[in-house]
């Protein structure tokens, strides 16, 4: 049982507190959507899970994405072939006409699921890009979020990556682009397949509030000389520079310290989760 104090007050209420985020799964076959884990699933060494929670805090912000299809890609410096499951055979990409091609058997499900005046219009899986070696690819997802905050849509965070790919980073306006969810992606070597397996995730998601990314917050920045140092300042910095008598808890004291703070954190008017009749 959940027995967070907002929780209480918010059943005590009859007020519910949406999601921030809401993925649908338009392909079936999608593996849901996971919290990203701390530990990346054992990647991390031990010494950065015990010491080092700036490392697992940036891993696990997010959501991890999985292709709904075990596929692969091949580039052969012009065109882009793909197969799937374990199939031998290359299908053309970019050489169709459309430079599209659907998930299989998708176009009628999605027929039978939608209104009859977006019956034809199924979202394409995998889409040849005019730049070499260029493919997006959808992930089978929808996603919406709160008014104000977006989807940073970019690879695993501390994961190994995919050889062979480099995938292009993006910031969505998802509260109100209510479209396919997808990635872009640049297959970097030729003539050599290139593999996304539907157990490994490709793509981490992270909800960013607009204001963290509009003009106004990224023009407010200064860099000062060493003599804008206050006192406090410089006690602060003894603080992390100063030997300690226990190296041992010098190591551990920021996560100590951001721990604690998160069970009252910094409440921010401007970004905090709007809540909605139940």
């Amino acid at each position: 049982m959940n027995n967070h104090p907002e929780n209480a007050m918010s059943q005590a209420s009859g007020v519910r507190q949406p999601r921030l985020v809401e993925f649908f799964r338009m392909i079936p076959q999608c593996r849901p959507p996971r919290r990203a884990d701390r530990s990346a699933v054992g990647y991390l060494p031990s010494r950065a899970m015990r010491y080092c929670d700036a490392l697992t805090s940036a891993t696990g912000f997010g959501y991890w994405i999985f292709p709904p299809l075990d596929i692969q890609l091949l580039w052969n410096g012009e065109e882009v072939f793909w197969s799937y499951d374990n199939s031998d055979v290359w299908l053309p990409l970019s050489g169709t006409q459309s430079g599209a091609v659907q998930f299989p058997n998708y176009a009628a499900m999605f027929d039978e699921t939608a209104p009859e005046e977006l019956r034809g219009y199924s979202p394409p899986f995998l889409s040849a890009m005019p730049e070499l070696g260029g493919v997006q690819i959808w992930t089978g997802l929808l996603a919406r979020t709160q008014p104000g905050w977006s989807l940073s849509v970019r690879p695993p965070v501390n994961l190994p990556g995919i050889p062979g790919i480099s995938a292009w980073e993006g910031i969505v306006e998802t509260d109100i682009w209510f479209g396919p969810l997808f990635t872009n992606v640049r297959v970097t070597r030729t003539n050599v397949p290139v593999q996304l397996r539907t157990d490994c995730p490709f793509l981490q998601v992270q909800p960013v509030p607009q204001l963290a990314y509009s003009d106004s917050s990224l023009s407010s920045f200064k860099c000062s000389d060493a003599s804008a140092l206050t006192a406090a300042d410089w006690g602060r910095l003894g603080e992390i520079l100063l030997p300690s008598p226990d190296r041992e808890a010098r190591q551990g004291s920021y996560g100590v310290t951001v721990r604690k703070r998160r069970v009252c954190p910094v409440v921010h008017p401007l970004i905090t989760p709007t809540t909605s009749g139940a």
